[in-house]
């Protein structure tokens, strides 16, 4: 493989972007937003500044790195040379079976199609092409260039060949590629997130404060980041999003997201992205934010 299209420019797009290049490979990013694009650039460009400050890389690996990347706003011209095509759109189902049907369409015959989605089913998504066996999920930890664990997840059309491949590419990229089955929120997530929304039920029931609950969690099960913390920098909807469907795809109450939270998203209490969640972002960690008329 040496020619990557990633779709989205987003914080998961931009970051699986700048590890394909950093390895050499030739990354074609994608975005419909000109500016997010542009945007997504710069964020590449300071996060190689980091490693280069940190001596992980030199001044020489940087520019090779932005010299590997070139953006797009129209899906077919970026995306028909392709050996892969990684989406990391926005965690929305219809818009990744949109997606996922034009990709058929304009991707050469042999591209492996992939989704770094967190929860939606890679069957569903492979059942909009013609190409099953080819649909794969690349579900990568944020941020992408310092975490070593990829989710690969089989759709049930998967073929073993397309899982090798993508197992062996993930090791180039210097990851832990870890093979997993398709059912709702994977492994990561069906373990993750009903860990965050018992934390939410936690604060909502009065039990503990905000602050209490992510020091009780950092000092008493040694997390490097406390549950409420982490949810604000996944961002409260994507965790939203993930629990419907886990309760969807269960039928199971247990993964009912806490009303808090729906309360929350409804609000645009989003987290890091809309500088407010569990903590006023403009403050520091410094202040919990949750009002008592949530509560």
């Amino acid at each position: 493989m040496k020619y990557i299209s990633i779709i989205g420019s987003g914080t998961m797009g931009n970051g699986i972007a700048h590890t394909f290049a950093q390895f050499g490979f030739q990354v074609n990013l994608i975005d419909v937003n000109a500016q997010a694009l542009e945007k997504a650039i710069q964020t590449i460009s300071k996060n190689l500044d980091r490693q280069v400050a940190k001596g992980i890389i030199s001044e020489s690996d940087k520019n090779s790195t932005l010299s590997n990347i070139k953006s797009f706003t129209d899906l077919k011209t970026g995306v028909e040379n392709a050996d892969l095509v990684v989406e990391a759109a926005t965690e929305n189902v219809d818009l990744k079976l949109n997606i996922f049907k034009e990709l058929d369409q304009y991707c050469k015959a042999d591209s492996i199609l992939a989704s770094n989605t967190s929860s939606i089913s890679i069957t569903k998504i492979a059942a909009v092409t013609q190409r099953g066996d080819k649909v794969i999920g690349m579900h990568f930890m944020n941020p992408v260039p310092v975490m070593k664990l990829v989710e690969v997840i089989r759709g049930y059309a998967t073929s073993d060949a397309t899982t090798q491949t993508i197992m062996q590419l993930s090791e180039k990229l210097g990851k832990t590629p870890v093979e997993v089955n398709d059912y709702p929120g994977f492994v990561a997530n069906r373990i993750l997130m009903p860990m965050i929304n018992e934390a939410i039920y936690t604060l909502y029931e009065g039990v503990a404060g905000v602050n209490e609950i992510d020091t009780v969690m950092k000092l008493g099960m040694a997390h490097p980041m406390g549950p409420l913390q982490l949810a604000d920098f996944i961002g409260l909807d994507v965790c939203l999003a993930i629990l419907n469907v886990l309760h969807e795809g269960f039928g199971n109450p247990k993964y009912a997201p806490c009303p808090l939270l729906v309360n929350m998203v409804m609000a645009n209490k989003k987290g890091v992205k809309t500088g407010e969640g569990f903590y006023n972002y403009a403050k520091g960690l410094k202040e919990a934010t949750v009002a008592s008329k949530f509560l």
